[in-house]
């Protein structure tokens, strides 16, 4: 039996997300998930929000991430397992499905691993339009894992950064995203030592995997009207910089009901005031008011990204080969005749 159109719901593999990617262009790919990320936190209110639904283990997290704007639903499947590396394995997979409320037939299946990189990025690079010093020119990159790169690329395609000072506690890891980033008009300053790689840096980026309270800033190392992007706090018992640090900066965060457990802010009162960057970005809170301020963007991902970065997926795989149609729904000639449909299939 063939399948109806109706059971066949497009499907985006790696190497079809991979050929997307290169079809359209790593930097323009960034930008536009990041404009249609902007888009959707303009209309926050309209979206249904939730934490993150995590199962904890030693070994890890597996997540669900789940939201709604009322017309479509989506969620990402995500795990963080830091040991992988050792083990050959990401750090990092994922997959996320777009659904129709009206139906409830899902309308995208996707790989979430490149996809989530992408969107993480163009988070990142997003907020540092609002909060960064004017004129940033440089980058400290701390932590030179898989998200490295792309980091690296958002911020220049977005904020204008022209140099990134690279450092890792493995030496092997900055040699590979420092490999990576030749030819990208990049400036590219391999650093032995955290505090080497701040120096001149008006842009901060941490994304360290290691599940434990870290301590990869010390509050000697950031001086005034730097922008902090903290991405490697994730998860509760998981942070990056030191408390100090944060009792001097102003905080910026995605949904404040789930960085309070995940994010850096975990170490602080529950109460410690926070901004909401869909506040900032709808000009209903301030962002940057000075160059001596220190901001710091405590992200720790939340659903409305991935959702805007499915629904970009959605639009820009319309009418191209980089998907395919998956065998998905059953959909018997009547609809409540599902057991006939099993029989005729014999």
């Amino acid at each position: 039996m063939q399948p109806s159109d109706k059971a066949l719901v497009p499907f985006v593999s790696v190497d079809n997300m991979m050929r997307l990617i290169h079809h359209i262009g790593v930097e323009r790919m960034i930008i536009e998930i990041a404009t249609q990320i902007e888009d959707d936190f303009k209309r926050w209110e309209s979206f249904d929000k939730t934490p993150r639904i995590p199962a904890h283990s030693p070994h890890g997290v597996i997540e669900l991430m789940p939201t709604s704007d009322g017309e479509a639903y989506g969620f990402k499947y995500v795990n963080g397992h830091p040991k992988n590396t050792s083990e050959g394995l990401q750090t990092v997979t994922a997959f996320g499905l777009l659904a129709d409320v009206y139906t409830g037939y899902p309308t995208l299946l996707t790989e979430m691993t490149m996809l989530t990189a992408l969107r993480t990025a163009a988070t990142s690079a997003l907020v540092g339009k609002y909060l960064a010093p004017k004129n940033a020119s440089t980058m400290a990159m701390i932590g030179n894992g898989a998200q490295s790169e792309f980091q690296c690329l958002a911020f220049k395609a977005m904020c204008g950064i022209d140099t990134v000072r690279l450092f890792d506690i493995d030496p092997a890891a900055t040699a590979k995203c420092a490999a990576n980033l030749q030819g990208t008009g990049l400036n590219v300053v391999s650093c032995r030592s955290a505090e080497e790689a701040i120096e001149g840096a008006q842009i901060i980026t941490t994304c360290t995997a290691d599940k434990k309270y870290a301590t990869i800033l010390t509050d000697n190392m950031v001086g005034p009207g730097v922008h902090i992007n903290a991405i490697g706090g994730d998860c509760p018992g998981k942070t990056e910089l030191h408390r100090d640090i944060l009792l001097r900066s102003d905080i910026f965060v995605e949904y404040p009901e789930q960085t309070r457990i995940e994010g850096e802010i975990q170490a602080l009162d529950p109460d410690h005031p926070v901004t909401e960057m869909w506040q900032v970005i709808t000009g209903q809170a301030e962002g940057r008011r000075d160059d001596r301020q220190i901001t710091l963007f405590d992200s720790v991902g939340f659903a409305i990204e991935d959702f805007s970065a499915l629904r970009y997926v959605k639009r820009a795989i319309e009418g191209t080969e980089f998907f395919e149609p998956l065998d998905m729904l059953a959909d018997p000639d009547d609809p409540r005749d599902l057991f006939g449909m099993l029989m005729r299939a014999k």
